[in-house]
């Protein structure tokens, strides 16, 4: 069952990402809004995954669902992209069972409600 939403911005092609509990917004649609992907994601109790700061400045004003993790760490190479998030997982993942929102930046994590 999905737990989590990836949002377009963010690489198609990540093995930690493809699995049941994931689904990619290009799978939903390509062209969807914002408000489409909160929207989907609110009704489907989704965690949204985003580089876009307008989800983690929507949940500041909100409850979930959904939660929102927000990947603020910049351009980076792919291979570094993957060895960030593959190293903090499972800390987003208990991070985000208490929190609204979490912030992931390249040397530390931050949640928020």
């Amino acid at each position: 069952m999905a737990q989590f939403l990836v949002d377009a911005n963010l690489p198609y092609y990540f093995s930690l990402w493809h699995n049941e509990q994931f689904i990619h917004q290009i799978d939903l649609g390509d062209s969807w809004t914002d408000e489409q992907i909160w929207q989907y994601a609110k009704e489907n109790n989704l965690t949204i995954i985003t580089k876009d700061a307008d989800f983690s400045n929507r949940i500041l004003l909100k409850e979930p669902p959904p939660k929102v993790i927000h990947m603020r760490i910049g351009n980076l190479k792919m291979r570094d992209f993957f060895l960030l998030i593959t190293k903090v997982w499972e800390q987003i993942e208990v991070l985000n069972k208490d929190y609204k929102l979490v912030n992931v930046f390249q040397d530390r994590l931050e949640g928020i409600n």
